[in-house]
């Protein structure tokens, strides 16, 4: 009774309000109400994802990364082309391998089509399976056996580690040699979810970074010891550490240090306490945290220095984005992990540079028109409420995924 009136005080709502009903809720069929009526003044408008003109103008998705790498945020951008390149290399005769986490996919997905329909063609494809991917159990073991059945190596990654990064490895004959092309992401390998979360897509054919996966798709398949890695940040490994040493680097660069950190939630303490310490000494940090945040911002003598802010809107906000200042010369990084104890310590994630400047710029700008969300987003205050953020007098609206649809999509 008391969470009940809690709810109905929060959300504003009289008893008139309430409907009791004795068992679970079934969500699904509620999604389903929103459809019922004509009410074209209680829904979004409709959009078309884009897709860049990098991608639209080659008929070959490997022309197009070889020519500079790829990033796109879905949904504003589209997710076809993560699907393309896998149908792609599922025909390209010269493409000898791929492998690929999967941890949420659907149960009609073209990227598990995709795959099946490689290993029939008789290439090498091993796909790495999260059984306890929640509530997608059941799912997933289907995934698995109809994998198996089309001829595809099937892997349950490392026993007590849920692998939660995302990851697809593309291995082509190319001139005599062997080039590997990239994908990672912040989000699922799942059409759905693309046209309802936000996520960063990155692909490359970066010899680095293919190096990198590789190692980390050996680690998995063959459970084998740490590999060196180049420069990815890999979890359970190095990138808790890694993360904590880039924020003792811009606490020594002072009021000079510039920390912005995106993610779904922050729990992990001494990722926390790294924080306090840099807020303390000079450095400006904003943290986009959707969900759960334990961090206290913008108290006396702590975190004076850090402001958080929690996006809500038409979409669900899931990139993931470590920025570091460096002094004018900015570390980003996209990742799978969040801020918690669990991602950072106890499963197998990723984080990945964007060493390419107009891909970075790109990300800086996204991040920017998060910070200047003035009716979406959410601030946290020191005693733990949040309050929501109000334009000033003359200032024009500004919510931030409504920028990103306008910046970004294609209007049907």
């Amino acid at each position: 009774e008391e969470l009940v009136h809690f709810l109905l005080k929060e959300f504003g709502l009289t008893e008139r309000d309430l409907y009791q009903v004795h068992g679970p809720v079934n969500l699904t069929r509620l999604m389903a109400v929103g459809s019922l009526v004509d009410r074209p003044d209680l829904t979004y408008s409709g959009f078309s994802p884009s897709i860049p003109k990098q991608i639209r103008s080659k008929e070959s998705m490997f022309d197009a990364i070889r020519k500079q790498p790829i990033l796109l945020l879905h949904p504003f951008e589209n997710f076809s082309p993560v699907v393309d390149l896998l149908r792609q290399a599922a025909k390209d005769p010269q493409v000898l391998a791929i492998r690929q986490t999967l941890y949420r996919t659907g149960a009609d997905s073209e990227i598990v089509e995709a795959l099946a329909d490689a290993a029939r063609r008789g290439k090498e494809v091993t796909a790495v399976i999260e059984l306890r991917a929640r509530f997608s159990e059941a799912e997933n073991l289907e995934l698995a056996s109809r994998l198996q059945e089309a001829g595809v190596i099937v892997v349950y990654g490392v026993v007590g580690y849920k692998t939660h990064a995302k990851m697809i490895l593309i291995v082509r004959r190319e001139e005599g040699r062997l080039r590997r092309y990239v994908h990672l992401g912040t989000g699922n390998y799942h059409a759905g979810n693309a046209r309802l979360y936000t996520d960063y897509s990155f692909m490359t054919c970066d010899e680095s970074i293919g190096d990198d996966v590789n190692k980390l798709f050996q680690q998995l398949t063959g459970m084998g010891k740490a590999l060196k890695i180049k420069k990815l940040f890999h979890s359970p490994f190095t990138l808790h550490s890694r993360l904590l040493s880039l924020i003792e680097r811009e606490a020594g660069l002072g009021e000079k240090g510039r920390i912005i950190l995106k993610f779904n939630a922050l729990t992990e303490l001494q990722l926390i306490k790294a924080l306090y310490k840099a807020s303390q000494a000079g450095v400006k940090i904003d943290l986009i945290v959707r969900g759960i945040c334990c961090l206290r911002p913008e108290v006396p003598g702590l975190s004076e220095n850090i402001r958080v802010r929690s996006i809500i809107g038409r979409f669900l906000e899931h990139t993931r984005v470590y920025y570091f200042g460096n002094n004018g010369r900015p570390d980003i990084y996209c990742t799978s992990a969040d801020g918690m104890e669990r991602n950072l310590l106890s499963r197998v994630e990723t984080a990945f540079p964007i060493d390419d400047a107009d891909l970075a710029a790109r990300v800086r700008e996204d991040l920017d028109t998060y910070l200047a969300d003035n009716c979406q987003s959410w601030m946290l205050q020191p005693d733990g409420s949040y309050l929501q953020n109000q334009p000033a007098e003359g200032e024009e609206r500004m919510a931030s995924q409504l920028v990103l649809l306008e910046r970004l999509t294609s209007k049907p």
